[in-house]
């Protein structure tokens, strides 16, 4: 079961999709952070975060590899949070190779292999103006694309809107 959570920032995706996790009988939940530790604060949210979660829940640090990670976790439960960042760290990673659109393409195929629940956390950045700059074009344009492939291939896409759940597929 594939399931990609998708909305605005701060309107409760990732709580949303921690309760559904938690909700199951899983008796261990890997946590898929994007998020690399760059700064104080996030260092902080980081920790607050995984503070949240009970002991079942192991946090895997992954910001690059989504598509060689995932079929292999051992976990009976699989949270991505989020999308919205490994796309950015494509881009922007001096890691991360030259070509986005064949690790999303890898991505969608890996997601083919994983055997246990798993949602997807990304924000949905299309729906505002259009940016001003050719490099956040690029950006939103790449991630509009991540996420319209991953709901493709998923069972199961939701957005949320101020905390509020909606079924898209």
């Amino acid at each position: 079961m594939i399931h990609l959570v998708t909305g605005g920032a701060r309107a409760g995706k990732s709580g949303f999709v921690l309760a559904q996790a938690e909700a199951t009988d899983a008796p261990s939940i890997a946590f898929v952070a994007t998020a690399e530790r760059g700064d104080d604060e996030m260092i902080e949210r980081i920790a607050r975060h995984q503070a949240e979660r009970s002991p079942r829940w192991v946090t895997v640090e992954e910001p690059l590899d989504l598509e060689r990670v995932l079929p292999s976790l051992p976990h009976a439960a699989i949270v991505v949070d989020c999308l919205t960042l490994w796309v950015s760290n494509l881009m922007f990673h001096p890691a991360a190779g030259d070509d986005p659109e064949r690790r999303i393409d890898a991505l969608v195929d890996a997601l083919g292999r994983v055997r246990v629940p798993t949602w997807l956390v990304t924000n949905e950045v299309g729906l505002g103006i259009v940016p001003a700059d050719p490099v956040s074009r690029r950006y939103r344009d790449l991630l509009g694309r991540c996420n319209q492939r991953v709901a493709a291939a998923a069972d199961h896409v939701t957005f949320v809107v101020s905390g509020l759940p909606m079924k898209l597929k």
